[in-house]
């Protein structure tokens, strides 16, 4: 057994309330906590910001990748692509799908969540077919065989959770069909588009397994269910449904827009919202440091109020170990509440294991990003 040491202390000055009515001669609130804002933590107050360095040397800092410069490298099969960034319970990857598939696919390493960036497209599994548009997530379990046909170009975000399962949050006090109501999940169906690609031909299956691929050919078509029944499904989740948790007075941390939760990792969704209108409340992202967790963001849509120049399709990756946060003009637009509304939309990893840059990766980095927080 064992137990955080916890016993809540102030020294100096500082505000009754993280995250809101700071002192006149610090405006500028960090966060240093455990367990990934579950966990023990301490705010300070500090008279500059914490992310005001003037020089950064070795290969810890905070790091951008333009993964839309990727299309070069897009096989058609998806356990062709390299991975981006990965650890031993996660793999990261940006997946091009341009053509119908003639042969199905297996992950016998995990389940995989994929979320359509880009285009749209009929997809084929184990349990039917179902239509799959720009900003769902598809969450496909370990082992299901699947295909797709883009109805146009498709770029998905795919991660798989290594030898793991995704499941849904705990939701506590707010109940189960906060955030989002299960009753949206929508599953496959046997309809008729799937039963019209019942066929006697020959198919063949790429099975994944250890990072290696098997081939096994069937005379048939394996997609050949007549019906199913259990709680073992695909499922899919569009942004459009998660309806966020909000508070006018406090800013939220990002677990509360926890959408998948693994075994060593979360993944989050934030969905357009209104900004925090009580006058003492931060409005932006609050600068925390990053202890235990890397965390890796996927920028989909719209305006990213607390970024600049960062685009749709790049990612932006701060592994554990430095302090980050808002940049200085979004810290600036913060705190004259200029914007009374967010509508951006980004996906969000947060491992607890360090993740490894594959070369596919670092050949698109923006090696300025590190300087980004610098007054200009």
């Amino acid at each position: 057994m064992r137990k955080w040491i916890s016993f809540p202390k102030q020294e100096g000055t500082s505000s009754r309330q993280a995250h809101a009515d700071f002192p006149e001669q610090a405006i500028y609130e960090r966060e240093a906590g455990r367990s990934g804002f579950f966990g023990p933590a301490t705010h300070f107050h500090h008279q500059h910001a914490p992310t005001g360095w003037s020089e950064w040397e070795g290969p810890l800092k905070p790091r951008a990748f333009d993964f839309n410069q990727l299309t070069e490298q897009a096989p058609e099969n998806p356990w062709l692509t390299p991975d981006l960034l990965s650890n031993n319970s996660c793999k990261f990857r940006i997946w091009h799908c341009s053509e119908n598939m003639p042969y199905l696919v297996r992950n016998a390493d995990g389940d995989d969540l994929l979320f359509v960036h880009e285009g749209s497209g009929h997809l084929y599994c184990d349990y039917g077919h179902i239509h799959l548009v720009k900003g769902d997530y598809f969450l496909v379990p370990r082992s299901t065989n699947w295909r797709l046909e883009p109805g146009e170009k498709m770029e998905l975000l795919m991660i798989e959770t290594t030898n793991g399962s995704y499941q849904l949050p705990e939701k506590g006090i707010v109940g189960n069909h906060a955030v989002f109501d299960p009753a949206v999940l929508d599953t496959p169906a046997i309809d008729d588009e799937f039963k019209a690609q019942y066929s006697e031909d020959s198919w063949k299956v790429y099975v994944k397994r250890h990072q290696q691929v098997s081939v096994i050919t069937y005379p048939y078509n394996p997609l050949d269910a007549i019906g199913w029944h259990g709680d073992l499904a695909p499922v899919r989740l569009n942004w459009r449904d998660i309806r966020p948790l909000m508070s006018h007075r406090y800013h939220l941390p990002p677990s509360a827009h926890t959408t998948f939760v693994a075994e060593r990792f979360v993944v989050c969704t934030f969905v357009p919202r209104p900004i925090e209108s009580d006058p003492g409340a931060l409005k932006v992202p609050f600068y925390h440091n990053n202890d235990d967790y890397d965390e890796v963001l996927f920028y989909h849509e719209g305006d990213f109020f607390s970024r600049d120049n960062i685009d749709r399709g790049m990612v932006t990756f701060h592994p554990a170990g430095f302090t980050h946060g808002p940049h200085p003009k979004a810290f600036k637009a913060g705190r004259e509440h200029k914007k009374k509304f967010t509508d951006e939309v980004a996906v969000m990893l947060d491992t607890r294991d360090a993740l490894q840059m594959s070369d596919a990766a670092m050949k698109v980095e923006n090696p300025d990003y590190v300087y980004s927080w610098q007054e200009k």
